[in-house]
């Protein structure tokens, strides 16, 4: 198996650097290939702009076609090719970033944006009366696996289903099936590491074990199963859920789970 670990936090010593520290060590230990972009050691630029796209950039600026148009040209700044080239090579991407503000580091919501362009990421296949591109399930990333490994400070407490937070399911929706599913990732369910800043010396063998559970039973994982886009669970072209496919009780994001 071949693995793109992404990794966001500032600090190699925390408990984040740890865990992908432990993910590098456990699998190539498993005889597994594992790539690392250590997004704040490369000092990957995290903001969108006009030079992403050279000659291809429009003005005024029109991020989804300039980036599908530099794409098909093959003019996307040397970083972002690099990271789609390593997206193609992996079997499974690991995600490991610190839950800040509801969501990921800005670094890396930064790379989702620059490196998952149109032409690549979404914009693809066919779109018609019957079909909305090739995407929640299919598209060039399809086939391959996404892990979300995530810290949290708070307590599961806070992340159930009457917790402040709301439900983790629900918290990670956004990443998991926009994000993830969205050209075609298969997304397994979370690795999450709640109360991070209570972990000491004392606990963290427990947590590093659990952990390398989980690395170890990537590859018979079944994924989170959420709904594809073109198999017949939504209407077209509205995309709504047909009637009479939701299962009893289930609201909201719990809908586009079978």
């Amino acid at each position: 198996m071949k693995t793109l670990i992404v990794y966001a936090h500032p600090e190699p010593k925390s408990l984040n650097g740890s865990l992908k520290d432990l993910a590098v060590s456990t699998l190539e230990g498993a005889g597994h290939e594992v790539r690392v972009s250590d997004l704040y050691a490369m000092n990957f630029k995290a903001v969108v702009d006009a030079a992403d796209y050279g000659h291809s950039a429009s003005d005024p600026l029109k991020v989804a076609p300039d980036s599908g148009r530099a794409f098909d040209a093959g003019t996307l700044t040397e970083d972002v090719r690099a990271e789609q080239a390593k997206l193609l090579w992996a079997d499974t991407v690991i995600f490991q970033f610190p839950l800040w503000w509801y969501t990921m580091p800005a670094i890396l919501t930064g790379w989702v944006d620059r490196v998952f362009t149109a032409r690549f990421a979404h914009g693809v296949g066919e779109f018609s009366a019957t079909r909305a591109g090739d995407r929640f399930g299919e598209g060039i990333l399809a086939g391959k696996k996404a892990l979300v490994s995530v810290t949290t400070g708070g307590p599961e407490s806070h992340y159930s289903a009457r917790g402040i937070n709301g439900p983790i399911e629900d918290v990670l929706f956004p990443i998991q099936h926009g994000i993830l599913y969205f050209p075609g990732m298969d997304a397994l369910p979370p690795f999450v590491l709640y109360g991070a800043d209570r972990v000491n010396d004392n606990t963290f063998p427990d947590v590093a074990k659990a952990w390398q559970q989980r690395l170890l039973t990537l590859e018979t994982t079944e994924p989170i199963p959420f709904r594809p886009q073109n198999f017949g669970d939504y209407e077209m072209p509205s995309l709504q859920l047909k009637e009479g496919l939701e299962p009893a009780g289930r609201t909201g994001f719990a809908l586009h789970v079978r």
